[in-house]
């Protein structure tokens, strides 16, 4: 039996997109999480640090994009438990050729799918159903004075949500739009 990871091709260098490979028979289904092992290959250099789950209530609602500055940059491995998302990773790796370009996959319960996300890159979904539930695997502690975020409707950012925006958290509305002397952060 094999639970190992199946790299997808995504149209950008950096996230990851893993398929998890499923034992099932006439009781369920396991698969695999989280493998440090299988994980090296595609970037994971470091120990988990932490694990959240969030629960997302109601289709529609956006939460990001989230990041953390340098030197807390972290690592996310995001699983989709149940519910589908559209899960979108923005480029803000200063010098990149794909600079403020982004990746956006869906990720379900059904699909198996997880994207991994380097250092340098905002993170953020949408939920496509009610009752999301995601699992986030960090690589780093979260350290309140290195969050930073894009607003997830700058009209700069491109990011075409497939539903109505709403649900915004005070602070995902409040977040900046790009401006002109926004650089990047170094990964």
């Amino acid at each position: 039996m094999s639970l190992r990871f199946t790299p997808l091709p995504l149209d950008m260098e950096g996230p990851v997109l893993l398929e998890r490979r499923r034992f099932a028979d006439e009781r369920g289904h396991l698969s695999r999480l989280f493998d440090a092992g299988d994980l090296a290959g595609f970037g994971w250099d470091g120990p988990v640090m932490q694990v959240n789950e969030t629960e997302t209530l109601k289709a529609g609602i956006v939460r990001g994009m989230h990041y953390q500055n340098p030197p807390h940059a972290e690592l996310k491995l995001v699983t989709c438990l149940s519910g589908r998302i559209l899960d979108v990773a923005v480029d803000l790796r200063k010098g990149s050729p794909t600079f403020l370009r982004h990746v956006s996959v869906e990720l379900s319960a059904e699909n198996g799918r997880s994207l991994l996300i380097p250092r340098g890159f905002a993170h953020g979904f949408q939920a496509l159903t009610d009752h999301v539930r995601l699992v986030y695997v960090h690589s780093a502690l979260h350290q309140p004075e290195a969050e930073a975020g894009l607003n997830p409707e700058d009209p700069g950012l491109s990011i075409a949500w497939p539903l109505p925006v709403h649900g915004l958290s005070p602070r995902d509305r409040s977040q900046p739009f790009l401006t002109a002397d926004f650089t990047g952060v170094t990964a």
